[in-house]
C-alpha cells in the first residue's frame, strides 16, 4: 500500500536529518526558539470559509505537478487570498523539503502547516525550527499513545495540530482524544482515490465546538457548494491550485461561492 511505502521511506529519511542537526540539537535549538507562532486555529476558526492554500511539487497519485507559478508569485498570490498555507515537506513521494517552508516562512505572514509523515518527535521540533505554525499528524499512521505523545509535544511548542482521519474509527478516536482541529481527508491513502462523500458522511460524527477541514478533492465550484453542506470550516486544496495561474483569484471566486445565499 502506498501509505506504508511512504511511512518506510519515512523511516529511512529521519537518519539523514539527524546526521545533518542530532536530535538533541533539534530540540534544543527548538525550545530556544523565540520566534511567536501565528495561530494556525485561529485562522481556520474565523466567522466564514477559510481556505488554506498549498505549495507542492508533486503527488503520488499526479506525478510531477504541472506549477504554473514560481514559489515566491504563488505565495505573493496567496498572501492575498488564503487564510493559511500548506508546505509539503516530504521528500521521497511529493519532492518537498524543509528548505520549502523555509523560503515561505520568509516571504509570508500567514500561518504555515508543515505537512508531512511525522512519526518521531524529531520532527515536531524541526516543525519549530524551520518556521512552521502547525503540524500534520495522520491517524492511520499512530496509535493513540503516539499521537498524544506528539500532539501535546506540538502543543507544548506553542504549534497546532490538524488531526487528519479516513474513516469512521479514526474519527472517533480523534474525537476520544479530544482534538481541536478534525481533517477529513477526501484522498484515501491507501488506494489515493478521491471521494468527496468522506467529508459528507463524517462530518455528521463531529460535534460543536471543534475546527472541521476538509481535505483534498476540491476542482470546482459543485465541489464547494456540497462541502458547504457539511458545515466545513476550512477547506485544503492543492491541485487545483497548484494548476491555477491566478490561485489567488479562485480563491477569492470559491469564497464568494460559499458565501452565495448565506
Amino acid at each position: 500500500m502506498i501509505l506504508e511505502e511512504i511511512v518506510e521511506a519515512k523511516k529511512k529519511r529521519l537518519p539523514e536529518h539527524k546526521a545533518l542537526v542530532s536530535e538533541e540539537k533539534m530540540k534544543e535549538l527548538a525550545l530556544a526558539s523565540q520566534r511567536k507562532t501565528i495561530s494556525f486555529y485561529d485562522a481556520l476558526a474565523k466567522e466564514g470559509l477559510s481556505i488554506i492554500g498549498e505549495f507542492k511539487k508533486a503527488s503520488p497519485s499526479m506525478g510531477v505537478i504541472d506549477n504554473k507559478l514560481e514559489l515566491t508569485d504563488r505565495i505573493d498570490q496567496y498572501n492575498h487570498s488564503v487564510d493559511a498555507i500548506s508546505v509539503l515537506t516530504e521528500q521521497d513521494y511529493f519532492h518537498g523539503g524543509v528548505d520549502y517552508l523555509k523560503k515561505v516562512r520568509g516571504i509570508s505572514n500567514l500561518p504555515i502547516i508543515r505537512k508531512d509523515f511525522i512519526i518521531e518527535e524529531y520532527q515536531v521540533y524541526e516543525a519549530k525550527v524551520i518556521g512552521a505554525d502547525a503540524i500534520l499528524l495522520i491517524a492511520a499512521i499512530l496509535d493513540d499513545e503516539q499521537f498524544k505523545k506528539l500532539y501535546n509535544l506540538a502543543y507544548s511548542l506553542g504549534l497546532d495540530v490538524l488531526c487528519e482521519v479516513h474513516d469512521e474509527t479514526e474519527m472517533k478516536r480523534m474525537l476520544d482524544l479530544d482534538v481541536k482541529i478534525i481533517g477529513i481527508n477526501n484522498r484515501n491513502l491507501k488506494t489515493f482515490e478521491i471521494e468527496l462523500s468522506t467529508t459528507t458522511k463524517l462530518s455528521q460524527m463531529v460535534p460543536k465546538g471543534k475546527v472541521l477541514v476538509s481535505e483534498s478533492g476540491v476542482i470546482e465550484d459543485s465541489h464547494i457548494e456540497l462541502l458547504k453542506e457539511s458545515n466545513v470550516d476550512a477547506l485544503l486544496i492543492g491541485r487545483a491550485f497548484m494548476e491555477s495561474r491566478n490561485p489567488g483569484e479562485l480563491a477569492g471566486h470559491w469564497k464568494k461561492v460559499y458565501d452565495a445565499g448565506n
